[in-house]
């Protein structure tokens, strides 16, 4: 019994896949409670589809596919933040129109090349086929962004509830603006190899939201959403192993589980109190 739960252990790649998977948890857990607190969940769907033009030119130009990744993530920020500003059109509609064109751009582009590359990965995710590198620099996109929010949660949070007032007693809300920003389109780049573009957004609002469920306390909010992204992201990996079924999916259905007991739990909190 013990040997066969044991199993996964054994095998490198499962080795490497629960490690990235426990690794590019940590930085989206933490963003996605700033996410669900500023109704930014579409924010972080446009970004991650926005992305893929990025990665497809990034190949053609024989650069960094991340570089490339990166730099077309906040190129949708600021295409949606200018278009917002300066026309009638609600956020969400501008959000809906950039995402949409640019990923439409980037399919449009893949398929000319598609020829010669296959970069499906990109899209669904390779968490079994990451490489220590891979790691490293996921690593790396963690230990930044816990470095910025544990040091400047509180001003994110007071920008995240009323910006009004975080530009009142004197937080540069620009920076904060685009500083989260920022970290989201690096978290996305980061889960490029793990569970792919268009999953990402399942790691950046689940733990955030099953968190939102069971706490009123943004601290205990943050480090709920870790463990829930950590656990998710772990037993997800574990999970597959012996399902043969592939990693990403599985981790996102055992978020989405997650969730959906948090909501249960906390439906049932309301009632009893009510009563």
């Amino acid at each position: 019994m013990t040997d066969a739960l044991l199993l996964p252990f054994q095998f490198d790649f499962m080795v490497r896949a629960l490690i990235m998977a426990v690794v590019i948890s940590v930085p989206a857990a933490l963003l996605s409670c700033f996410l669900v607190l500023k109704g930014w969940a579409l924010m972080g769907d446009a970004m991650s589809h926005a992305v893929f033009p990025g990665v497809v030119l990034a190949y053609m130009a024989g650069i960094p596919l991340a570089l490339g990744a990166f730099g077309a993530g906040m190129a949708c920020a600021l295409s949606i933040g200018f278009l917002a500003t300066n026309s009638r059109i609600k956020q969400d509609t501008v959000m809906g129109i950039v995402f949409s064109g640019m990923f439409g751009f980037g399919l449009l582009i893949y398929v000319q090349i598609s020829a010669e590359v296959h970069l499906d990965h990109i899209l669904f995710g390779d968490l079994l086929g990451v490489s220590p590198r891979d790691i490293l620099e996921t690593a790396a996109v963690a230990l930044l962004t816990v470095l910025v929010l544990g040091t400047k949660w509180k001003d994110f949070l007071l920008h995240a509830f009323d910006p009004v007032q975080a530009r009142a007693v004197g937080l540069k809300v620009g920076w904060l603006h685009y500083g989260l920003l920022c970290l989201i389109t690096l978290s996305i780049v980061a889960a490029l190899t793990s569970v792919g573009l268009l999953l990402a957004i399942a790691l950046l609002i689940a733990p955030g939201a099953t968190a939102f469920l069971l706490t009123r306390r943004f601290i205990h909010m943050l480090l709920l959403s870790v463990a829930i992204g950590i656990t998710g992201g772990f037993f997800g990996v574990y999970i597959a192993f012996y399902l043969d079924s592939a990693p990403a999916p599985t981790i996102v259905l055992l978020m989405t589980v997650f969730f959906v007991i948090a909501f249960v739990l906390a439906h049932r909190k309301k009632n009893i109190l009510t009563e």
